[in-house]
C-alpha cells in the first residue's frame, strides 16, 4: 500500500477560551467587597508549519482533526486563567491550504518554517472586576469564552525539487533516477510502473547537488484530467528545471518528435508559464536502437542501463539547475490574511426578519450571558455604543421585526 499521500483534507479547530469569573473580595467582616474576577485564558491557536522533514500528508488520512486547548477559567482573587496551549501542525514543505467548501487558497506554504494560523483559539472572557465604573459598582456578571474558529482544509502537495522528469509512461525516469541517485522506484516492463512521484538527490561533487522528481508517465489529454494527469502535473509545478525523457525506441507507435510534441503541449495546456521554464530534451534507451538513430537525433541522449551519457546529462542538468538558483524564484510563500470586518452590516433573511453581521457586535452576545437582567443592559449598553440600533434603522427595520445577532434573536424596539 502507498505511503505517499499528496492530498488530504483536514479539520481545524482553535481552542475555546476560558470564561470570566464573578467574585467578591470577602475580607474579614467585610462579606461582600469589591469585584475581584479574574479573566479567563484564551484558547490555542493551531498553525500550519511547512516543514522539510515532512514527506507527504500520510498523518491527515485517517486523523483530519486538530483542535487547539482550552483557556482556563478566571478564579477569584483576581487570578486569570491560564491561555490553551498553541497547537502545531506539521506539513511537507510546498503544502497549499484551501477553504474546503468553496476551494479558495489560504495559504501556499512554499519553503521550510513558513507558518500560517489556520485556526484563532477563542478570546477569554473578562471577570467581573472588569465591569466595574461608577455606575456599576457591584456587576453580578462576567463574560463567557469565546469558541474557538474552526474551518475545514483541503490540503494539497505540490514537490519541492530542483528537476522534474517529464516523459511518456516507460520513457525511462524511473530508471534513470534510480541511477544517478539513491531513490528506488519500481521498475518494470509495462505503462505506469510508477503510481506515485519519488525525490531523489543526484550529487555532482562535493560542491554541487540537486533535488530530482520522477513523475509519473503522462499520456496525451493529461492536462485534462485523462489518467490521473492533473495530480501528476501538480507536481512539477514548482521545479526549477523541466527534463524531457524520450523514448527513442517508440515501442507504443509514437515516434520521438511527436512525444516531445505532446508532453509540451500538456505542460503548457496545464500550465502556459510553464513553458518558459529552463528545460532540457533526452532521448533515452540509445543501447535498445541503432547508432543511426542516435545520431539523426537533435538533442541529448543516454543509455541509463549501461550509463552511456549519463553523466553528460546529470551535468547539464546541474548547470541549468545553478543558473535557475541564481534566478527570480519560481514561488514564494503567499498567506491569504481575510480578517472578518469589524463595522457591523445588516443582511435581510426574510420578510420581517434580519441578521446582523460584524465580528465586534457578534461577540458581545456571543460572550455575555444572556440571561442575566444586568447582562442584558450590558449587551444593549454595547450594542448601542457600536451603532447597531441606527444601522437598523437605516436598512429599513420595523419596530417587531426580528433581529438576529449570532444565536441570539430578539424583536426590535426604534429608539426613541
Amino acid at each position: 500500500m502507498s505511503v505517499f499521500v499528496d492530498e488530504a483534507q483536514l479539520n481545524v479547530r482553535g481552542g475555546d477560551g476560558g470564561a470570566g469569573c464573578v467574585s467578591f473580595r470577602r475580607e474579614g467582616p467585610e462579606s461582600m467587597g469589591g469585584p475581584n474576577g479574574g479573566d479567563g485564558g484564551k484558547g490555542g491557536d493551531v498553525w500550519l508549519l511547512a516543514d522539510r522533514n515532512v514527506a507527504s500528508l500520510l498523518a491527515f488520512r485517517d486523523h483530519p482533526h486538530r483542535r487547539g486547548s482550552n483557556g482556563v477559567h478566571g478564579k477569584g482573587k483576581d487570578l486569570h486563567g491560564r491561555r490553551g496551549e498553541d497547537l502545531i501542525v506539521h506539513v511537507p514543505e510546498g503544502t497549499v491550504a484551501r477553504d474546503m467548501y468553496t476551494g479558495e487558497i489560504l495559504a501556499d506554504l512554499v519553503q521550510h518554517g513558513d507558518k500560517w494560523l489556520a485556526a484563532p483559539g477563542g478570546r477569554g472572557g473578562r471577570g467581573n472586576a472588569k465591569f466595574l465604573n461608577n455606575k456599576r459598582r457591584a456587576p453580578t456578571f462576567a463574560e463567557q469564552g469565546e469558541e474557538g474558529n474552526e474551518r475545514w482544509l483541503t490540503l494539497e502537495l505540490k514537490l519541492m525539487a530542483d528537476v522534474a522528469l517529464v516523459g511518456f509512461p516507460n520513457a525511462g525516469k524511473s530508471t534513470f533516477i534510480s541511477t544517478v541517485s539513491a531513490a528506488k522506484p519500481k521498475i518494470a516492463n509495462y505503462p505506469f510502473t510508477t503510481l506515485e512521484p519519488h525525490l531523489g538527490v543526484v550529487r555532482i561533487d562535493d560542491h554541487t547537488e540537486f533535488v530530482m522528481a520522477d513523475i509519473p508517465g503522462l499520456i496525451e489529454g493529461a492536462s485534462e484530467g485523462r489518467g490521473l494527469g492533473q495530480q501528476f502535473l501538480r507536481h512539477i509545478e514548482r521545479a526549477r528545471v523541466l527534463c524531457y525523457l524520450i523514448d527513442l525506441v517508440a515501442l507504443d507507435g509514437i515516434d520521438p518528435q511527436e512525444q516531445l510534441r505532446v508532453l509540451q503541449h500538456e505542460v503548457g495546456n496545464y500550465r502556459p508559464e510553464m513553458l518558459e521554464r529552463p528545460s532540457l530534451i533526452v532521448g533515452t534507451k540509445t543501447d535498445s536502437i541503432e547508432a543511426s538513430v542516435v545520431e539523426e537525433w537533435p538533442h541529448m541522449s543516454m543509455s541509463s542501463i549501461t550509463t552511456q551519457n549519463v553523466r553528460a546529462v546529470t551535468n547539464a542538468l546541474a548547470q541549468l539547475v545553478s543558473e535557475a538558483r541564481h534566478g527570480e524564484p519560481i514561488n514564494e510563500a503567499t498567506i491569504i490574511l481575510r480578517p472578518d470586518p469589524d463595522h457591523a452590516w445588516v443582511e435581510q433573511l426574510a420578510d420581517n426578519e434580519y441578521r446582523v453581521h460584524g465580528r465586534d457586535v457578534e461577540r458581545v452576545v456571543a460572550l455575555n450571558d444572556i440571561t442575566t437582567p444586568e447582562a442584558m443592559n450590558y449587551i444593549d449598553e454595547r450594542l448601542g455604543k457600536l451603532g447597531v440600533p441606527k444601522i437598523l434603522n437605516r436598512a429599513g427595520v420595523r419596530e417587531g421585526d426580528i433581529v438576529w445577532i449570532s444565536q441570539f434573536s430578539f424583536e426590535f424596539v426604534p429608539e426613541v
